[in-house]
């Protein structure tokens, strides 16, 4: 049999033999419909691309200090959950890496990994507790060995594979089966520091991951029982989402959405193991919810009022009704938003639906852009709509001269997943997501691959081109996603008009050429967004602007009226505005818009830089 195996192996291409090992599809009963591209398959140029190598080189090849993190291991924690530290920043730092390939970053990751092996206790753990404190659950052990685990996941599938690294992993991953259990061990829900426990169940994400390495049955028994334990103490998340509680009332007092979402993803890699329907549905409720309930018009959800103050700005918060209350002083984590992309792209791979790439692009292009520092050297933790944008204060601490968080080491994360997401591939062909401008290579057989080309200046226009160059001429089809938001679309291939939906896959169905040339026109008409109705009536008298993906906001940097009420001018829920020279040189996009008061200057939100106390107003008070 297994020179058989071998005789099949030899006929089919490297870079598909890699992929179908990393998947290990031989586990999986449920496979996915989309795949992402090998590494170093796509490049983005333009708009995107300066962001993320603002990030790679200022952020993680800048400042991290990877040295100081792993010391932590070694010392201990200064301060709660404190190790995970080092995982964010090398989770980040790996797909980084799988995207651009740059080799003094390779070094940097290589460098850091050796140096945590070194910190491994006689146990088997990487962790900040010492061997008679673990389980640590005030401390946030789980969190943090969690946070390894996936870090080293990252590293070993996009850097390098090395077997050290594996076999520290099913170490680590041993050693917490020891403890953690049904009695006489520690029940997993009765560790961590928040009411309800919920971080530590997390760790389902890599002990699936784990297990579609190494195949070792121990490792879908513990993800088994994380399922069981139903993911919090006093609740279960899973069934109450399958019943389609809203995001807010899960958890009690305490519906943490970072690490909700972050469960979830966990449940996703279990249910393609198992193929448990139940586990599917209650995961496709909580993403659907979240929508309904949660994500605001930057693409982010959570805040602290009304219902959940203690919680900081990173609790469900009903805030999809609730993002024009002039009340809310935090809301819209960081750490939220980015794990918000990580379901979506999960759930995307699963199913094919394409409203989760119009979450992703939302968020993307306002959300996340919007929390970045100018030069890329960090994220802000919370996102206001009105008033002072960024926030750099939340949990986290100085770390040898560099305040680290949380949040700003996961925005580099959100950053590295666009890339992933842009273009995949699919039994049938390839799939474009977001229209960014670059090239992808796509294998579409066995024997070939084919070239996109997509030359565009999108966002800040709807004109984009892309040039479909197959190595010798063959047929497959190729899906173009079409936002929902473009209700009115043209495409073209060779200049012949095809059927384009808002909210679907245009799938494109013939012999390729090399020469083809797909022509996407996008309707970026400006568009009035009334207010959602919340608990607060006077944040109904507001008013916002999109165009396309992007939302719109006067700035405090411009424009001293920028909190001022107005009414906008508009026909049909359309505005005619006009495109300006930015007044600000780091300002992507600005518009002029016409009021009863004459024009106003609006540019696109990710652009207003908030970070010396400048003001923004995203819902526009109106008369």
């Amino acid at each position: 049999m297994k020179r058989k195996i071998m005789k099949v192996i030899g006929l089919i291409p490297v870079n598909l033999i890699i992929l179908l090992f990393l998947a290990n599809d031989l586990n999986a009963q449920i496979k996915d419909v989309f795949s992402p591209l090998p590494a170093n398959a796509i490049r983005f140029t333009d708009f995107l691309e300066n962001d993320l190598q603002n990030s790679i080189q200022n952020w993680n090849k800048g400042v991290v200090p990877y040295s100081a993190l792993v010391e932590k291991f070694r010392s201990g924690r200064s301060f709660f959950a404190q190790g995970e530290m080092w995982g964010k920043a090398v989770r980040s730092g790996c797909m980084f890496y799988r995207y651009s390939q740059d080799p003094e970053l390779k070094r940097i990751l290589d460098a850091t990994v050796a140096d945590l092996l070194t910190t491994q206790r006689a146990n088997g753990s990487i962790s900040c507790s010492e061997i008679l404190n673990q389980p640590d659950g005030p401390g946030g052990d789980l969190w943090e060995r969690k946070y390894v685990l996936l870090a080293m996941n990252q590293y070993y599938r996009n850097v390098s594979r090395d077997p050290r690294v594996l076999q520290s992993m099913k170490d680590q991953a041993d050693c917490i089966i020891s403890q953690i259990g049904y009695p006489p061990k520690t029940r997993i829900v009765d560790l961590g520091w928040s009411p309800n426990h919920i971080e530590s169940s997390t760790l389902l994400e890599p002990v699936m991951q784990l297990y579609k390495l190494t195949g070792y049955q121990r490792y879908l028994d513990f993800a088994k029982y994380i399922v069981e334990e139903g993911g919090a103490k006093g609740f279960n998340f899973i069934e109450d989402a399958f019943n389609n509680v809203p995001p807010m009332k899960i958890g009690g007092v305490y519906p943490k959405a970072y690490e909700m979402m972050s469960l979830f993803e966990g449940l996703v890699e279990y249910y393609r193991i198992t193929g448990d329907e139940h586990i599917k549905t209650a995961v496709l409720n909580l993403y659907h919810n979240i929508i309904d309930n949660e994500i605001t018009i930057i693409g982010n959800g959570g805040g602290d009022l009304p219902y959940h103050p203690a919680v900081m700005g990173e609790a469900w918060d009903n805030t999809a009704l609730e993002q024009t209350n002039p009340d809310i002083q935090r809301m819209m984590e960081t750490c939220v938003g980015v794990t918000w992309i990580k379901l979506c792209s999960q759930i995307l791979c699963l199913t094919g639906d394409p409203s989760t790439v119009d979450m992703i692009e939302k968020y993307a292009y306002n959300g996340l852009l919007g929390a970045m520092k100018p030069e890329g050297d960090g994220f802000s933790y919370v996102n206001l709509l009105n008033g002072v944008k960024t926030n750099r204060e939340g949990w986290g601490g100085i770390v040898n001269d560099v305040y680290v968080t949380c949040c700003n080491l996961n925005g580099p994360m959100g950053l590295a997943y666009l890339p992933y997401v842009a273009i995949m591939n699919s039994a049938a062909g390839p799939v474009i997501n977001l229209y960014n401008k670059g090239d992808a290579t796509v294998q579409i057989s066995k024997k070939q691959t084919v070239n996109l080309a997509i030359e565009t200046d999108y966002p800040k226009s709807g004109n984009i081109l892309v040039k479909v160059s197959p190595e010798v001429s063959e047929t497959f089809t190729l899906r173009m996603r079409i936002p929902l938001w473009s209700k009115t679309t043209v495409l073209k291939v060779n200049g012949i008009p095809m059927e384009a939906t808002p909210g679907t896959y245009a799938e494109i169905n013939r012999k390729w050429t090399k020469g083809d040339r797909i022509e996407l026109i996008l309707d970026m008409r400006c568009r009035i967004v009334e207010a959602p109705h919340g608990s607060n009536r006077n944040g109904d008298n507001f008013k916002a602007l999109a165009m396309g993906p992007i939302v719109l906001a006067r700035d405090e940097n411009i424009d001293k009226d920028y909190n001022q009420p107005v009414t906008i001018i508009s026909k049909e829920g359309y505005v005619d505005v006009t495109r300006e020279l930015p007044t600000v040189n780091s300002t992507r996009m600005q518009f002029g818009v016409p009021t009863n008061k004459g024009l106003i200057h609006m540019v696109d939100y990710a652009s207003v830089n908030s970070w010396e106390g400048k003001k923004v107003c995203t819902w526009l008070p109106c008369e």
